[in-house]
C-alpha cells in the first residue's frame, strides 16, 4: 500500500501481511526484544520505509550499523539468497535492493556534521539532569539563568557558563543575587562548579557552542521526493549515557516547541528513532519525567512520530507504554522469575491472538521473526500476529570510512556546522567588565599612592618648621615647663599626702 509501510508477513503458516499505516505513525511505536534478535534490521527496514514514503527519519546509531542505510544492498552479500528466500516466503515481490539519502551527524564531530547546541537552549533543568545536581543545585542553576537573561548576558558554551558561576561567587554580585533571587550558598555554587568540569571532560564542551542545529536541517527532502535519514554517530557518545539521553529528550522537546500543530496528518512530519532508549528514563527526577511524559504525548500533534528501541517493554514507564501503539516484539529470554515477568508483561501489551498463546510465542521467536501489532484506521490495535520481517533493500552492516567521508563531502549542510563560531557572549561581556574593575582599581590605587606620598612630604615640611625655634619660643617653652613641674608636684603631693620638698 503507498499509504503503509509493509513490515513482514507470515510465510505459509500464516499469510497475513503486517504493514503500519502512515496516518497511525505518528501515534508512536515501540522496537523492543534481547540482543541479536533482529532489532536493527527492523529499525532499517521502517527507516527505508519512512523514507520512500517522503518522510523525515533521525535515528540514533549506537552500534554503527545503521550507516549501511547509504548505500544499496547488493548480490554480492553473504545474505543475498537467505534475503531472496525470505521475500520470496512471506509474498514480498517488489523486493530490490536501494539507497536512502543520509545525512551524517555526530556530536564530536568525527563521523559526521558536528551537531551543536547553546547552554540557554538547553535550559536550567535539562543541564541539571545532565550534571546530575540535587534539587538545591539545581535552583542555583536556575537563578544563574534568571541573572543571565536580566543582565542580557548569552550563554552559549561551557565557558560561558563557567565565567557566570564565578562571577556569582564573587562576595558583592552573590549578596545583591541573594537579595533578588533568593539565596545563594556558595557550597552549591562550588558544587555546580564541579559537576561542570566532569561534563566538560565526558566532551560536552564539543557539543555546547555555535552554529546551532537548525531543526530545519531534519527536516528535509530530496528532489526525488524522498525523506532524508539523519543518523547521529553514537558510538562514542553512548560511553556517556547521561549526554547521550539528555541530546535526545532536548532534541524531542525543542522540536516540541518549534513546530506548529497539525492534528493526525496523512504522514509524519518527522519519525524519530530512540534506541537504547531506558537511558532515558534510568534515574530520572519525578519531575522531569511528568515532562518527558508530556512531551511523548503531545508531540503527536505536532506531526512526530517517536519509536522507542529497547530491550524490554519495561524498560519503559507505563505511562509512556500506553501511548504507543504500534508493536513490534522480537523475543525475549526467559530463565530468571525477573526475565519470566518481564515476557508476561510485554505479552499482556498486545490484543490477543485466538490461535496461539502470545506470552509462550515470545520465548520462541527466531532471529528476524516477530510478534506485530498496529494501529488500524479506527487508531485501535490490530491482533497480535506472528511475522517474519522483510529483509532490507539497503547495505546490512557498516559502510567504509571513504565511503562516509565521501558522502558527508555531498552533504546538503556540508559546511554549514563544521567551523565553530564564537561571537561575544557572557564570558566576554563578564571578562571585559572584571579587565575595567582591575583597571579601575588600580587607578585609583594609583591614586591613593600619590595622595599618601603629598601627605607624607606636608608632615615632613610641618615637623622640620617645628624644628626651628626662635629664643622666645624658647623662653616660652621652659617657662611652660617650669610651671608644669611646680604643678605636677603639687597635684602629686595631695593625691599620697606627701610633704612638699
Amino acid at each position: 500500500m503507498a499509504d503503509a509501510i509493509y513490515v513482514g508477513g507470515g510465510g505459509a503458516e500464516q499469510n497475513e501481511d503486517q504493514s503500519l499505516l502512515l496516518n497511525r505513525a505518528n501515534r508512536h511505536g515501540i522496537i523492543a526484544g534481547a540482543t541479536g534478535t533482529g532489532k536493527t534490521v527492523t529499525l532499517q527496514i521502517l527507516t527505508e520505509g519512512f523514507s520512500n514514503a517522503g518522510v523525515p527519519v533521525f535515528c540514533a546509531d549506537v552500534k554503527g550499523d545503521l550507516s549501511g542505510l547509504a548505500k544499496s544492498g547488493t548480490k554480492d552479500c553473504k545474505l543475498h539468497e537467505a534475503f531472496t528466500s525470505r521475500a520470496t516466503k512471506i509474498g514480498f515481490e517488489d523486493y530490490t535492493y536501494h539507497d536512502t539519502p543520509v545525512v551524517f551527524w555526530d556530536v564530536f564531530g568525527k563521523k559526521g556534521h558536528p551537531v551543536r547546541a547553546t547552554i540557554s537552549e538547553m535550559g536550567p533543568t535539562l543541564l541539571a539532569r545532565l550534571m546530575d545536581l540535587t534539587e538545591t543545585q539545581e535552583g542555583v542553576l536556575n537563578v544563574a539563568f534568571e541573572y543571565a537573561d536580566d543582565e542580557g548576558l548569552l550563554l552559549l558554551d561551557l565557558k560561558d557558563l563557567q565565567k557566570l558561576l564565578i562571577h556569582l561567587g564573587q562576595k558583592e554580585v552573590r549578596d545583591d543575587v541573594s537579595l533578588r533571587y533568593g539565596n545563594v550558598a556558595t557550597s552549591s555554587l562550588s558544587a555546580v562548579q564541579r559537576s561542570l568540569l566532569t561534563l566538560e571532560r565526558e566532551g560536552a564542551e564539543e557539543f555546547f557552542g555555535e552554529p546551532a542545529l537548525d531543526l530545519m536541517d531534519l527536516i528535509r527532502t530530496t528532489p526525488d521526493g524522498r525523506g532524508a535519514v539523519n543518523i547521529l554517530d553514537s558510538t562514542r557518545l553512548i560511553n556517556s549515557p547521561k549526554l547521550y539521553s539528555t541530546f535526545l529528550l532536548w532534541l524531542l522537546s525543542e522540536l516540541f516547541e518549534r513546530l506548529p500543530e497539525v492534528g493526525d496528518p496523512d504522514k509524519p512530519k518527522l519519525v524519530f528513532f530512540f534506541d537504547e532508549a531506558h537511558l532515558l528514563f534510568k534515574d530520572t527526577p519525578k519531575a522531569l519525567l511528568s515532562k518527558i511524559e508530556q512531551v511523548v504525548r503531545l508531540i503527536r500533534s505536532k506531526g512526530v512520530g517517536v519509536f522507542f528501541v529497547t530491550q524490554n517493554p519495561r524498560d519503559l514507564p507505563d505511562s509512556v507504554l500506553a501511548q504507543l501503539g504500534n508493536r513490534i516484539q522480537h523475543a525475549l529470554r526467559a530463565y530468571t522469575p525477573t526475565e519470566r515477568k518481564g515476557v508476561r508483561a510485554a505479552s499482556d501489551s498486545f490484543r490477543p491472538n485466538p490461535d496461539f498463546d502470545t506470552e509462550e510465542v515470545i520465548t520462541q521467536l527466531g532471529t528476524g521473526e516477530a510478534l506485530v501489532s498496529t494501529l488500524d484506521e479506527k487508531a485501535a490495535p490490530s491482533v497480535v500476529q506472528r511475522t517474519l520481517i522483510r529483509p532490507p533493500s539497503s547495505r546490512l552492516g557498516p559502510i567504509t570510512d571513504k565511503e562516509r567521508k565521501a558522502l558527508m563531502a555531498e552533504s546538503p549542510v556540508a559546511g554549514t556546522y563544521d567551523e565553530v563560531i564564537d561571537r561575544e557572549s557572557a564570558y566576554e561581556i563578564l571578562l571585559e567588565k572584571e579587565e575595567d574593575a582591575a583597571k579601575e582599581a588600580a587607578r585609583l590605587a594609583k591614586e591613593e599612592e600619590k595622595a599618601k606620598r603629598e601627605l607624607e612630604k606636608k608632615k615632613k615640611r610641618t615637623k622640620s618648621r617645628s624644628r626651628r625655634q626662635t629664643p622666645t619660643e624658647a623662653a616660652v617653652k621652659t617657662a611652660t615647663r617650669t610651671l608644669a613641674r611646680d604643678i605636677t608636684r603639687y597635684v602629686l603631693r595631695g593625691i599620697l599626702g606627701s610633704r612638699k620638698r
